[in-house]
């Protein structure tokens, strides 16, 4: 079996035994003969139970509880005949204005209907029996919010960064800071938003500002029950500016794109029908845009009604409107512009309808 350690044996139930006083042993002894007017000496009963405290295992170590809270603790013991119990504060009788204590057969009640950090203290339960007596402590820390921290200065800005000292809150709540929590606050839209938790130190460095904007910082700090109910905000404002920025263009060579005209699809051959249209196609590529000019036998065809010609996108197109007998021949299409000219040519046969 385990040996407990110092702190969980301070907290056991104890048995302890008194001892008679001297006067006792040296006083005289009660003659078996009384004469006929004495009272006859009033025996106790015998004890069939000897006096023991059965503490809950989660009363070993410190009961905490908020402010507020009800503490109600039901402690079982034993012993027979009924034994007396009697609770004492810190080596001293329980305020009955704040405590109330209930005293049954086999339990005792220890009731506080809303703690404050006054009650905290070693809370004793001591339990006799004619000259035995068994003893508990329970220790009882009633905690709070701390207080806000004090004295929240913004110390430097530098590019998107700002850095932040405080010290420490007066008040702890009565009960160990688990931490701050650092929220910034954008002028602009006037929104809190949580940046740091649970931060150890009383100094911090917000990185990650936008540039342009300006903000306001604000500190909590924390403890088991909570962040404190308000905190400080920096008197200053962190004004993130942007930094002047030089753009510097490489130089490079402008590419010359000018050629002259050539024909990437050239004109088909094609038999067509007396009174049905004809269209020809051909593309070409060419810089500065190339002039079109359509040729039929040689001959410039450009105005001619029975001709339509149209180019778009290097697409040259030209359509014969219900061609007849003597629309047959060698078509041509010629683009030309200040850096050459090219060519192609085509043959139309037209016969008669079946």
């Amino acid at each position: 079996m385990e040996a407990a350690t110092a702190p969980e044996a301070a907290l056991r139930p104890t048995l302890k035994v008194k001892e008679a006083s001297p006067a006792d042993a040296d006083g005289p002894q009660a003659s078996p003969q009384r004469g006929t007017g004495s009272p006859l000496p009033q025996l106790l009963p015998p004890i069939e139970e000897h006096p023991k405290i059965w503490l809950p295992r989660a009363l070993r170590q410190t009961y905490i509880r908020k402010a507020g809270d009800t503490v109600n603790l039901l402690i079982p013991f034993q012993g027979k005949p009924k034994p007396q119990a009697i609770w004492t504060r810190d080596g001293c009788a329980l305020d009955t204005s704040r405590v109330s204590v209930q005293n049954g057969d086999r339990d005792s009640i220890l009731f506080i209907r809303e703690a404050q950090r006054a009650d905290s203290g070693r809370y004793q339960l001591s339990v006799q029996l004619g000259g035995l007596e068994a003893t508990a402590t329970i220790d009882i820390l009633v905690i709070e919010r701390p207080g806000p921290p004090q004295s929240i200065k913004l110390v430097d800005v530098w590019g998107s960064s700002a850095t932040l000292e405080w010290t420490p809150p007066q008040d702890m709540g009565n009960a160990a800071l688990l931490g701050y929590t650092v929220q910034k606050a954008d002028t602009k839209s006037g929104l809190c938003f949580t940046v740091l938790e649970r931060c150890r130190r009383a100094s911090c460095t917000i990185p990650n500002l936008v540039v342009g904007n300006s903000y306001a910082f604000q500190v909590f700090a924390e403890n088991q029950c909570g962040l404190s109910e308000n905190a400080p905000v920096t008197a200053d404002l962190a004004h993130i500016q942007k930094a002047a920025t030089v753009y510097r263009t490489e130089g490079f060579a402008q590419r010359d794109f000018s050629e002259a005209p050539k024909f990437t699809q050239p004109l088909a051959d094609c038999t067509t029908v007396i009174g049905y249209d004809t269209q020809l196609f051909c593309c070409v590529r060419a810089s500065p845009k190339p002039k079109i000019i359509w040729l039929k036998n040689k001959m410039d065809i450009q105005g001619n009604p029975k001709y339509r010609a149209l180019t778009h996108l290097g697409i040259c197109s030209l359509e014969i409107r219900k061609p007849g007998p003597f629309d047959g021949g060698i078509y041509t299409c010629k683009a030309v512009n200040p850096l050459g000219e090219a060519s192609v040519d085509c043959r139309i046969d037209v016969k008669a309808p079946n």
